[in-house]
């Protein structure tokens, strides 16, 4: 009996030893997923970028604005010279927070009045929306006590009041971040998994041969596999879109049409992904893993759950390599904030680079193997 489990055992290892593909992905994926967790699950929310527009120029309003620059809560990524530019600002993504002081916030405070400051805040994602808003009225509490005279009786008399402005989600409800995040997931799993499965299954069975060996060419082949796909991740945008309008009553602040275009954009790098996950793959059991080890960083590193500006710098810089991380701030401009191509075109260009190159080369591979 022994002789003949042995005998077994040894057939399926060399069985994994033949296939090195699956090997190294069964042996990869564990290290790889401890690592993005480890570096992209942070629930700590911290160096968000600010912008300050300071229209007071005195010691108080710089004793405020290092307070914020000390926290490690922000990042003060410069000074703008109106309300417009700090608005601007938040809507291109380059801050996520505007710190606004009027021309009198020092006099009010050295005539022992109420010193008002305002807070501009993102609150497109809820979680960082929430810890800017909490961290700017402690800091501002800290320091309105430092700057109170000793002889000041009254607890408001030159204290400083910060009030919030929350753009694009007042409510701050987190279902209004996360239904254009979901939206981009859809469209990469509808085109990457499924695309790489069809072109697999076709293999596996040995239909894919007879149809090589048909007038048909490889280009025509490969457009008739992909269009299906590409139809039905729009048919499941459009479903999204009217759940998340009518059940969840989140809308499309800006263009829908520009929405869609942009859209067409990132399928060409999902697609492309797809097809080069069909050449290297000889059964769909190695798609799927392939497909998990591409999903997998999608998620964690393009801001989809986590804020980008809380992962550590290395793990940003692999983020700029997603096709996703610029997806998702497209949609969430387009959705939440409503803004046009004008403002998101440092998004698009790096896209539509990135979808263009890697389109390309995987069908060339592809009709390389189909040849």
């Amino acid at each position: 009996m022994w002789s003949r489990i042995r005998s077994i055992i040894r057939k399926e290892f060399i069985q994994i030893r033949r296939d090195p593909r699956t090997l190294a992905m069964v042996l990869a994926l564990p290290a790889l997923q401890l690592l993005l967790f480890g570096y992209a699950f942070n629930t700590v929310v911290d160096h968000l970028p600010l912008v300050i527009f300071d229209e007071s120029k005195d010691a108080y309003s710089r004793q405020l604005i290092s307070a914020f620059g000390n926290t490690g809560y922000f990042d003060i990524r410069g000074h703008v010279d109106s309300r417009e530019a700090v608005a601007a600002a938040i809507d291109a993504g380059d801050a996520k927070v505007g710190l606004v002081l009027p021309p009198r916030f020092g006099d009010d405070i050295l005539r022992r009045q109420v010193s008002l400051a305002q807070l501009i805040v993102d609150g497109s994602d809820p979680n960082t929306a929430q810890t800017a808003l909490f961290a700017g009225w402690m800091i501002a509490a800290a320091v309105s006590e430092s700057v109170q005279q000793p002889n000041v009786v009254a607890a408001r008399q030159g204290a400083i009041e910060l009030r919030p402005v929350v753009l694009y989600n007042p409510s701050m409800l987190s279902v209004n971040f996360m239904i254009p995040g979901l939206i981009g997931l859809i469209l990469q799993f509808q085109t990457l998994i499924l695309t790489a499965f069809a072109i697999v299954r076709e293999r596996e069975r040995g239909t894919l041969e007879q149809l090589v060996v048909t007038p048909i060419k490889s280009w025509e082949l490969m457009i008739g596999k992909i269009i299906p796909y590409v139809a039905t991740a729009f048919m499941a945008v459009a479903v999204a879109l009217l759940v998340a309008r009518v059940w969840f009553g989140v809308e499309t602040a800006g263009s829908l049409p520009l929405l869609v275009l942009l859209s067409s954009l990132f399928l060409l790098s999902s697609l492309g992904i797809g097809l080069f996950i069909s050449t290297i793959s000889q059964t769909q059991t190695q798609a799927m893993q392939l497909a998990v080890f591409v999903m997998l960083p999608s998620v964690l590193l393009s801001g989809f759950m986590f804020p980008r500006e809380s992962m550590p710098w290395i793990i940003q810089q692999l983020g700029l390599l997603i096709p996703l991380t610029y997806f998702l701030q497209i949609l969430r401009g387009i959705m939440l904030k409503g803004v046009g191509l004008e403002v998101l075109w440092g998004s698009v260009v790096p896209l539509a680079i990135f979808g263009v190159a890697v389109f390309g080369l995987s069908a060339a591979r592809f009709r390389k193997r189909l040849g």
